[in-house]
């Protein structure tokens, strides 16, 4: 069994555009691990299936995307904390026994993200501000709970959905329209987008920007284009500024050092590499 080289990959559908076999690959190569990181395209019918037979043919773990990040959930043996309390997985680690150990790790990326971006944050210094309502946000504002933050305050076009993550993490969520949105930056210490707004071929994001207050932490998700319109206007209005690439390489890292043994670096060559420089 020692003999065997660990094998790890990404599922969703589509999946050709991610950026994490690069990133996996780059650190097997640097750590000197006899691995593989692959792509694979599994449509929602074969999920079950091809996760079942996944740890018979040597895979020790694999990240999750989009549309499977909720589903997985139900065909997981075990599920952490964290993961039930945001309602999707990314990552999946494959047991000895064949047994699926689900986890989120996008809360974890997302914070890392800050602290390195703009070191002194965190989270403690006001109101957060954040756009957008979807899976995306719901580890964000699990793991803004859980650094301290003592306001979040959300908007997004579908009321509904902002006034659903109000009524399961409580009294800390304050929900505004959407038309409210610029209003909401107001005094907010931590702004964030969590929407696909103003992400390459999405629509651009509209939302008035000028209630930024000088020094505060502003990070945009979206990393197509790295330096979005939030970003960009943030940056002159004097806030800190960090993009969105930061946490999809920060969430990587705990997959990595679980199916790999050991916990690699997010420095600036791991950007560069990612980014294809």
């Amino acid at each position: 069994m020692s003999d065997k080289i660990p094998l790890a990959g990404v599922i969703g559908s589509p999946v050709a555009h991610s950026k994490s076999p690069r990133l996996h690959n780059y650190w097997l190569a640097t750590y000197g691990i006899a691995g593989h990181y692959v792509p694979m395209d599994v449509a929602q019918e074969d999920l079950r299936e091809a996760l079942r037979a996944l740890p018979k043919l040597g895979f020790v773990g694999v990240n999750v995307t989009i549309p499977h990040k909720e589903t997985v959930l139900g065909l997981a043996d075990q599920v952490t904390d964290r993961a039930a309390l945001i309602g999707a997985a990314n990552t999946l680690i494959f047991r000895a026994d064949g047994t699926i150990h689900a986890d989120n790790t996008d809360g974890y990326g997302f914070v890392e993200n800050l602290r390195q971006g703009a070191p002194g944050w965190t989270g403690k210094e006001g109101p957060a501000a954040v756009i957008g309502a979807g899976g995306a946000a719901r580890a964000v504002v699990a793991s803004l709970i859980e650094v301290g933050v003592t306001e979040i305050r959300i908007a997004n076009r579908t009321k509904a959905r902002a006034e659903a993550l109000r009524a399961e993490f409580g009294p800390k969520i304050r929900v505004y329209d959407w038309v409210q949105a610029g209003n909401m930056i107001e005094g907010a210490a931590t702004v964030v987008n969590t929407s696909s707004l103003g992400m390459v071929g999405k629509p651009e994001m509209r939302v008035p920007l000028d209630g930024l207050s000088k020094g505060a932490v502003v990070t945009d998700l979206v990393y197509t284009p790295l330096q979005t319109r939030l970003l960009r206007e943030a940056e002159a209005a004097g806030c800190t500024v960090v993009d969105g690439l930061g946490m999809l390489l920060h969430q990587a890292a705990p997959g990595f050092e679980r199916w790999f043994g050991v916990r690699p670096e997010v420095d600036e060559k791991t950007r560069a590499v990612v980014l294809g420089a």
